[in-house]
């Protein structure tokens, strides 16, 4: 179904329980683009809010990333609507010099630490962004483009840390089972106004891309529903086998784990593992004991696989992500890696 489909707009019902789990929280942030997925989110929580006899304070956040002249005038609409409705509304803008490369992703880190600032100046712990059905339909594509591993794959979560808060504050998307054409279907209804952002069809954008393709990908059988459906199925999945992880580390490394290491494997009982359980593993502790963020996929194969392949020699030392993984006899070590230096070369004269 496309948003050209019209779809029906929501019942009352339906929206009590998009929202029913947090009416006990104080304060909720929404963040509103004015585009016409979180134009229906801020409409449908103040509908929610508004049937309740107590229940949280409900503040619309719109982020000006000052890339496009229209985005004063669609901050200044999202804040007459929110008036309208009863919420409070607040404008942040991502102010500095913007990237050649990269500009999506880094609008959307801009964003996320905008809006982290936002919540914990207004008391608040949940946030919540429009994404949909649609949206995790697009999600699961772009990753299987990447070439990503199945976390990749489980897509987003309803409820998630907000990246950057160091899981202070929780990312919640409540529209994350609705298609985009009941949202619209929803807002026309109302007669309740929304922008519509250029970028979102900018051929220049992989997820633009996709989303024209995605037409051509139902025809096939391959709904938006159906990509949904396996995002939550790899999710069941991916919870099992962190559960699986779990269990390995109290058999292989019972210890505590310590942040820069060093942490001990028993390389016997690591070499009985499932791969995958002894993947996740290994890649647990290079984060834990490396100090260079997270672990890129492909090269924890690498490193395992290299691993593997030298089981038969007497040591084994790599580097991956700031840590040092070195094979000694029937121990598995784990820990920082030393600091590099730069040699400075002095100039003779």
């Amino acid at each position: 179904m496309s948003a050209a489909d019209g779809g029906a707009a929501l019942q009352a019902a339906e929206i009590r329980s998009l929202f029913a789990d947090l009416a006990d929280h104080p304060v909720l942030i929404l963040a509103v683009s004015g585009g016409p997925d979180s134009t229906a989110l801020m409409l449908l929580a103040a509908r929610w809010r508004k049937t309740l006899k107590r229940g949280p304070k409900l503040v619309a956040v719109t982020v000006d990333h000052g890339l496009r002249a229209e985005a004063r005038r669609e901050a200044a609409a999202v804040k007459r609507l929110a008036r309208s409705l009863g919420l409070e509304h607040r404008t942040l803008r991502w102010s500095g010099r913007k990237p050649s490369a990269g500009l999506q992703a880094a609008a959307r880190d801009a964003r996320y630490r905008l809006l982290a600032d936002a919540a914990r100046g207004a008391g608040a712990q949940h946030v919540l962004t429009a994404h949909t059905l649609d949206d995790q339909a697009e999600t699961v594509l772009i990753r299987l483009t990447r070439g990503s591993g199945i976390s990749g794959l489980a897509a987003m979560a309803r409820i998630a840390p907000l990246p950057g808060s160091e899981g202070a504050i929780l990312l919640v998307r409540p529209l994350l089972e609705l298609r985009k054409a009941r949202l619209i279907a929803t807002l026309r209804k109302a007669g309740v106004a929304y922008a519509d952002d250029p970028s979102n069809s900018d051929p220049r954008f992989t997820r633009a891309r996709l989303r024209t393709a995605m037409p051509a990908l139902e025809r096939e059988g391959l709904k938006a529903e159906r990509l949904a459906l396996l995002a939550r199925r790899v999710r069941r999945a991916e919870a099992a086998l962190e559960s699986a992880v779990d269990e390995a580390v109290a058999g292989v490394a019972p210890a505590p784990w310590s942040e820069g290491g060093p942490i001990a494997l028993s390389t016997m009982r690591f070499a009985q593992l499932p791969e995958e359980v002894a993947l996740r593993l290994l890649g647990r502790a290079v984060a834990c004991a490396g100090n260079e963020g997270p672990v890129e996929l492909a090269k924890l194969e690498a490193l395992y696989a290299a691993l593997t392949a030298s089981a038969g020699t007497v040591r084994f030392r790599r580097t991956l992500a700031g840590a040092a993984i070195t094979r000694s006899g029937d121990r598995l070590t784990i820990e920082r890696a030393p600091a590099r230096h730069t040699r400075i070369a002095s100039n003779r004269h």
